[in-house]
């Protein structure tokens, strides 16, 4: 698993590591009006998955509002994930004016998480991450941000996404 911090402290990742190469794990999430998401919602589309551990807090706002920004110019499903409450993502979606991407609770079940491997322990929070899956649900681009505190390498990521397609 990869070494992560949150505030320079490790911190310990549930679940298992994605890779590039990889079958793209499905997942149940809930959206912003509670229904639930999976992976398969998004079939036959190029996905840029960005994993935050708080849409109210500096980086992960940022960060989200990144992609929401990119994602018309990129042109593949854009979905941000966090483990906070549908109607707190709902909220924060309207006040921030984000209408590109979707933005998913995996607060229920941690289901996610788990299964991508980015469930901090510790916190119950997701590590900050950044995957792409391709048309045919093969993971393509990894990123697990080594602290939580850091942003992503947006380049990088939105270069992957380009190419997925």
């Amino acid at each position: 698993m990869a070494n992560v911090t949150f505030n320079q402290d490790p911190v310990t990742l549930v679940g298992s590591e994605v890779k590039v190469g990889d079958k793209a794990p499905n997942f149940s999430v809930l959206s912003n009006d509670l229904q639930e998401v999976t992976l398969d919602d998004y079939k036959g589309k190029v996905k840029l998955i960005s994993v935050v551990p708080s849409v109210d807090t500096g980086v992960c706002s940022k960060q989200t509002q990144r992609f929401n920004d990119e994602a018309e110019q990129i042109d593949v499903q854009v979905i941000t994930i966090s483990m906070d409450l549908p109607f707190a993502q709902k909220r924060w979606r309207e006040v921030n004016g984000v209408k590109n991407l979707e933005l998913l609770s995996d607060h229920r079940d941690a289901d996610f998480g788990e299964k991508y491997g980015v469930l901090i322990k510790e916190m119950r929070l997701l590590s900050r991450s950044i995957f792409v899956v391709d048309s045919n649900d093969e993971v393509t681009y990894v990123e697990y941000v080594s602290e939580n505190t850091n942003h992503p390498d947006y380049d990088k990521a939105l270069e992957a996404a380009k190419a997925a397609k």
